[in-house]
């Protein structure tokens, strides 16, 4: 209000343009907020991660916003292009040294690294509103609480993956696991006391940091999800014309050391014993460090097996909405929760099988009635869905129907983001 008040005199004192007035009520009255997101991949004009589309969201509601993301884009262990200039936000690369491996003590130095050109970045430009802050990675995360704190600022976090929880099934000595786990602990706990307002990716997140943090009695679980117009759109121009007969289980994500890719593949070898009378091809989109291993494996047991390596976005949801039946084979012990890929395999409208044991997503299969529930590393169970699903259209549509019914509920940013927004207009 101090701010319009002598705005209003300056311009009465000192007439302006309506350029230069709307330019002044920016820089007098609008407010700040710095998004800090380490892991950002793209900006070549599309808007699909979560920060960007955040950041776009304020920009076009009223806010200065910057978004401040490393220089290094950890998918492909490159150095990034600069970004386009056709965004409302304005984006800031900050140097980070970069690493080759995910699970090595390079890869931590190099977030050290980051964190601590953020904290620098931080300090010499002008304080802002809000800093709103992707948890992990942890050194820019802390700096930025620590920051905060000192300036008075609004701390916001939202809380992506679990650490030191998700480097279990990752880093197979006990001994090192613990060496790293509880000094990282501690860390991470001084991130989530900080925060005046918890967002995380899933209730399981969000109550891993509310058993430490008393401030927020507000906090919000928004699931990543995706743009359903987005998506719809690129279903639409990249959907396969499919004249076969064929059953096609679609796998979406990273080849790597949580996804159980192995015990698909027994599964269908077990249906393929059992002379199944219909034909099932396994679709796996994407790419990781251990898909050479799982293309040999499906090799060795002879399945049926397309792996098409990573796509763009679009063309993945054309073939994801090309298929029949979609796939979550997560191994037993994984920390993760509601992962990206199931709120494209719900917007797909197709039936999931389900073998993580996260309580929070079994929950919603079974809520929406949209798949089947098989326990964790059980072929068995795996083949018997596969064969379940395969000899029943009619349940694969209900199922399917109910799928795209949570995705439109759950998954849909443009109507879920709103929820984020809210927070900073209260």
């Amino acid at each position: 209000m101090i701010g319009i008040f002598w705005l209003k005199i300056f311009i009465k004192l000192y007439p302006v343009s309506s350029k230069q007035a709307s330019f002044l009520f920016r820089e007098i009255i609008m407010k700040t907020i710095i998004i800090i997101a380490n892991f950002c991949r793209k900006f070549d004009g599309t808007v699909n991660g979560r920060f960007l589309y955040l950041a776009e969201m304020f920009a076009k509601g009223g806010f200065r916003v910057e978004l401040i993301t490393s220089d290094f884009d950890h998918g492909t262990k490159k150095y990034k292009d600069e970004p386009v200039k056709t965004y409302e936000s304005k984006i800031i690369y900050i140097h980070e040294p970069g690493y080759v491996k995910n699970i090595s003590f390079r890869r931590l130095y190099s977030h050290r690294c980051w964190g601590m050109n953020v904290r620098e970045y931080l300090e010499s430009h002008t304080v802002p509103d809000y800093i709103y802050c992707a948890v992990p990675s942890l050194t820019a995360a802390r700096e930025a609480a620590r920051f905060s704190k000192s300036h008075h600022v609004k701390f916001f976090i939202d809380v992506q993956d679990l650490w030191p929880e998700a480097f279990g099934l990752v880093i197979k000595s006990r001994s090192l696991r613990n060496l790293l786990s509880f000094p990282m602990k501690l860390y991470v706990d001084e991130i989530y006391k900080a925060a005046d307002r918890v967002i995380a990716v899933s209730d399981t997140y969000r109550n891993r940091v509310l058993a430490v943090n008393k401030r927020d009695k507000e906090s919000l679980s928004v699931y990543l999800g995706t743009d359903g117009g987005v998506f719809d759109q690129a279903s639409k121009k990249y959907r396969l014309d499919r004249k076969d007969d064929e059953i096609w289980l679609c796998y979406v994500g990273t080849l790597s050391f949580s996804y159980d890719i192995e015990c698909v593949l027994d599964a269908l070898r077990l249906l393929k014993e059992r002379n199944f009378s219909r034909v099932v091809k396994f679709v796996v989109i994407g790419d990781g460090p251990l898909k050479n291993r799982f293309e040999k494996c499906a090799e060795d047991k002879s399945v049926y097996v397309e792996f098409t390596g990573k796509m763009s976005y679009e063309k993945m949801v054309g073939l994801l909405c090309s298929c029949d039946i979609t796939i979550n084979p997560i191994k037993k012990g994984s920390a993760g929760s509601i992962i990206n890929k199931v709120g494209d395999y719900a917007l797909s409208g197709l039936p999931v099988i389900n073998t993580q044991e996260c309580e929070e997503y079994r929950d919603l299969i079974e809520q929406y009635k949209c798949g089947i529930n098989c326990e964790v590393g059980s072929v068995k169970e795996i083949a018997n869905a596969i064969e379940k699903l395969a000899l029943d259209k009619d349940l694969r549509g209900r199922m399917g129907k109910r799928s795209r019914e949570l995705g439109d509920e759950r998954f849909d940013r443009r109507k879920t983001y709103s929820a984020i927004a809210s927070l900073f207009e209260n």
